[in-house]
């Protein structure tokens, strides 16, 4: 299992995988199109299998939730403390933080292919994709992802914060122990019902945080009282507190494109990103999903591919609870063709994809994910109709319990939403400590 997490250059997200946990959704709904997501079942998260994208929400992003709190001013001195980022300095990068940033500085293969093709359509180089500020905005062009890989090593949240705090008496940790429901006592969130190797468990806390993704975190929620009315009571689980608990999802549509582009060996599944004035992110995948995930070789079906993503998606999907049996899945839509303006401008993507990629492909591209899911227990404001947390995380309408994972960002970032979810804890981690 150690293995899988820390291999930065391959997704332990195949089929053999130990870490994950699967889920079904639908992309579209006309027509209607299935797809198979994961979650990371391990310590750490999602950002323990992640590809290793350590993109920053832009400037815009942050201004654009309206939260006291949460101003840029507000975060940047958290995305710097979360960092050591060993490319570049200055006031707008951490040099001493607990996760590893770096960029690749050559390239090869399908990568080389694609900055080349790039460059040459007039796409201009962006050194550092982390270097926003308010005052001054990064122009669309191509640039080397930041990346939380040392090294071929995957430096998660996990090894990253709770590793190096393994051996203090005030911490332990569960491991193969699943939280069921949350206990809940006059308003107030007093433990937990878990089962663990030894059959089942109750854990008692004064404060209690949710750190379990967006669609572990809202089923969680619900199953314990907590979400939308109706819902509720049509799955059998008595309302507690009427909360719009996975009721306008987001997450990055993307459209997937095989190249013929040659592939590449021994790097990290994502270099280098081409973003667009129309808020698109082109990737060049280094290889065929078989060798990002189970490191096959030799099928000459699975080869590298662009994805198309758009990264300020229109289109809302939900997470609904079908069963107040926590082993029931609840039912996931995202909705990607909701928004016809979103469509529109994927379109226009792969256009620009295949003019890119030129001769290398011939096929049509494919509806996908990029398994960004957030927004099913968004932040914001007292007397916000669609929030589910206050700006300091709290759940509204209940003591002692705070959300703090992707659920609660207000809206989707233009980047992946990884960097900005680590630097959220760590915020957060300041109103918890202070109550």
């Amino acid at each position: 299992m150690h293995g899988q997490i820390t291999d930065g250059l391959r997704l332990p997200i195949g089929a053999a995988s130990s870490v994950v946990r699967r889920y079904s959704t639908t992309l579209t709904d006309t027509p209607v199109r299935h797809a198979q997501i994961v979650r990371g079942a391990v310590v750490g998260g999602s950002g323990a299998i992640n590809g290793g994208y350590f993109c920053r929400a832009l400037p815009s992003d942050i201004s654009g939730w309206g939260l006291d709190g949460w101003s840029w001013d507000d975060v940047l001195p958290h995305f710097i403390d979360i960092e050591n980022d060993l490319d570049f300095d200055g006031p707008l990068h951490g040099s001493h933080g607990p996760i590893t940033v770096r960029r690749v500085a050559e390239f090869d293969g399908c990568t080389a292919s694609f900055v080349d093709a790039a460059q040459q359509a007039g796409y201009g180089w962006i050194d550092d994709l982390n270097g926003s500020t308010p005052d001054w905005a990064l122009p669309a062009g191509v640039g080397a992802l930041p990346l939380n890989i040392d090294r071929g090593t995957r430096v998660g949240p996990g090894r990253a914060f709770l590793q190096p705090a393994s051996s203090r008496p005030n911490l332990t940790v569960l491991t193969d122990t699943r939280v069921r429901r949350i206990r809940m006592e006059g308003g107030r969130a007093v433990g937990a019902d878990c089962v663990g190797a030894t059959g089942a468990i109750v854990l008692t806390a004064d404060r209690i945080v949710l750190c379990t993704g967006a669609i572990a975190t809202a089923q969680l929620l619900m199953i314990s009282g907590l979400g939308p009315a109706p819902v509720l009571r049509a799955a059998g689980v008595p309302v507690l507190v009427d909360l719009p608990v996975g009721t306008a999802t987001m997450d990055h549509p993307e459209w997937v494109l095989p190249v013929s582009w040659p592939p590449t060996q021994g790097v990290p599944p994502l270099e280098a990103v081409l973003t667009t004035p129309d808020g698109l992110e082109i990737r060049p995948y280094t290889a065929g999903f078989g060798a990002m995930t189970d490191s096959r070789g030799g099928d000459p079906t699975d080869r590298p591919h662009l994805g198309v993503a758009l990264m300020r998606p229109r289109s809302r999907g939900r997470i609904t609870l079908v069963s107040a049996d926590p082993d029931v899945a609840p039912v996931i839509e995202h909705r990607y063709d909701s928004a016809a303006a979103d469509v529109e401008v994927l379109r226009s993507g792969f256009q620009l994809a295949r003019e890119l990629a030129r001769e290398s492909t011939r096929l049509d591209a494919s509806w996908a994910t990029s398994q960004h899911l957030c927004g099913s227990a968004r932040m914001g404001s007292d007397g916000d109709p669609a929030a589910v947390v206050d700006n300091r995380c709290r759940v509204f309408g209940v003591d002692g319990l705070w959300v703090v994972d992707g659920s609660i960002l207000p809206a989707i970032t233009s980047r992946g939403p990884h960097a900005t979810i680590v630097m959220a804890g760590h915020r957060a981690a300041e109103f918890i400590a202070a109550r």
